[in-house]
């Protein structure tokens, strides 16, 4: 027999709501319920129409990224299936368009929500992710990095808003005209990239190989076409349950990803949409930048070829 629920709310049964969210989150599955029903109306936005992919975690359990949807997911959970080259098969993802859903997700201890970047099959935004080198300062030169993009945004005649990644980077998106092709959108992001990495090499580096990166901000150019980025407002599998949070570029060097957290973000935010408010109209492309950027291979397909390169070569350096 199913065990009586801690309580429902828009038809949706929450159970266990007392139990911690996992070790570490200074948080009760409660708390992420309430979070993310009190930033439905900013997050949805972000999320519907969207393939979503979460990160659940089940007590006592590792996190896991869920991108088909479980057999006993809810009827009126909205499905679509996507092909996906990988693994060569239909991926059924949800599509999170309303509270119901939320809610259901979050009693299904789905703490991440990671959207791709399509909607309807166009590309809407581009996205710089800088990951900083681990360390104490790590956000500090991620912080660094998004001030590079902003300037080779800037440069270019472009605007991107900013937000705290949740982990300890840091995601500008620059919202596109909805005619771009999602080709010309990968080539803009590679090349907005290498002109944010040339303006300062001793900071930043376009770099995908770890050990190439030389304690640098690396500047991933790599979210697009189907691709995912974690939701504004989306909480994180981090210590104290961290939030990506919308901030303004005049105060993103005076924040640290602990500053918003699912108990104190909704306070923050003061009722205003804030990621709403930053973001900029959709924007075109130009010329120059997609020139730039089509002469630029995949850093993924040129960090492939290298590292079996690398391998090779240490294979023969083993056997002389």
């Amino acid at each position: 027999m199913a065990s009586k629920p801690d309580e429902t709310r828009d038809g949706v049964d929450l159970t266990n709501l007392d139990q911690p969210l996992f070790e570490g989150a200074d948080a009760t599955k409660r708390d992420l319920v309430d979070y993310l029903d009190a930033v439905r109306e900013w997050v949805l936005p972000g999320l519907a129409g969207r393939p979503l992919s979460v990160v659940r975690i089940r007590p006592g359990q590792p996190a896991f990224m869920q991108k088909n949807v479980p057999k006993y997911t809810p009827e009126w959970v909205r499905t679509t299936s996507v092909w996906a080259e990988a693994s060569r098969r239909e991926v059924r993802y949800a599509l999170c368009d309303d509270r119901r859903t939320l809610l259901w997700f979050a009693n299904q201890r789905a703490v991440e929500y990671h959207p791709t970047l399509l909607l309807d099959g166009r590309i809407t935004h581009l996205v710089l992710d800088l990951d900083p080198p681990e360390g104490e300062e790590a956000f500090g030169k991620a912080v660094q990095g998004a001030f590079l993009v902003r300037q080779a945004l800037a440069d270019a005649g472009l605007a991107g808003a900013v937000k705290t990644s949740g982990a300890k980077g840091v995601h500008v998106i620059v919202p596109i005209d909805e005619s771009v092709p999602i080709d010309d959108a990968a080539a803009a992001t590679r090349a907005i990239a290498a002109r944010a990495a040339a303006l300062d090499p001793e900071v930043a580096t376009t770099a995908y190989l770890k050990e190439d990166r030389h304690g640098k901000v690396f500047v991933d150019s790599t979210r697009a076409g189907g691709a995912t980025v974690v939701a504004a407002y989306s909480p994180r599998v981090r210590p104290g349950t961290t939030v990506s949070f919308p901030v303004g570029w005049d105060d993103l060097d005076r924040v640290t990803p602990q500053d918003f957290t699912v108990k104190t973000a909704v306070d923050q935010l003061g009722g205003v949409d804030r990621w709403a408010a930053q973001l900029p109209a959709p924007q075109s492309l130009p010329a120059d930048l997609l020139e730039q950027g089509r002469a630029i291979p995949i850093a993924r397909v040129v960090a492939m070829h290298e590292g079996k390169r690398r391998k090779r070569e240490a294979a023969k350096k083993e056997e002389t």
